[in-house]
């Protein structure tokens, strides 16, 4: 049976594992470990779910908890898809938030379709800035 935590402490260790152990692991850097302790350490909103004392999914979020919540990273174990896991996560943080915030996320290229069907709206005005670029004067 997948259990559910909130706020539990999660190893870097063990988030990096189910990084790799699902697609998102392609697109973080998990192999900075400097960079991977920040993320863990640094969101003040981790939702989780455990099959014993293995972690197979998360949802880190940063959020303010009133208007926005940012869900930078929503990975599950490739074992475990395709069970509701990942759903169960985008409820649980909304559980966490105010009623008014809002639930922001940079949707994966296989998973693009999928999050309209659960309730999102697209917004076509994303804008990224990559660390390595400096703003245009």
């Amino acid at each position: 049976m997948i259990r559910y935590k909130v706020n539990a402490p999660v190893a870097v260790e063990q988030f990096i594992d189910v990084l790799r152990r699902s697609t998102l692991g392609e697109r973080r850097p998990i192999d900075d470990r400097e960079c991977m302790e920040g993320m863990v350490n640094n969101s003040n909103l981790l939702v989780t779910a455990w099959d014993g004392d293995k972690l197979v999914g998360v949802a880190r979020s940063m959020t303010d908890f009133h208007y926005a919540c940012y869900l930078s990273d929503l990975a599950v174990d490739q074992d475990y898809q395709r069970q509701g896991i990942g759903k169960q996560l985008q409820i649980l943080t909304q559980q966490q938030l105010g009623r008014h915030c809002k639930l922001i996320l940079i949707a994966a290229p296989a998973a693009n379709a999928y999050y309209g069907r659960i309730g999102y709206t697209q917004m076509p005005r994303c804008w990224v800035l990559d660390g390595d670029q400096s703003l245009k004067s």
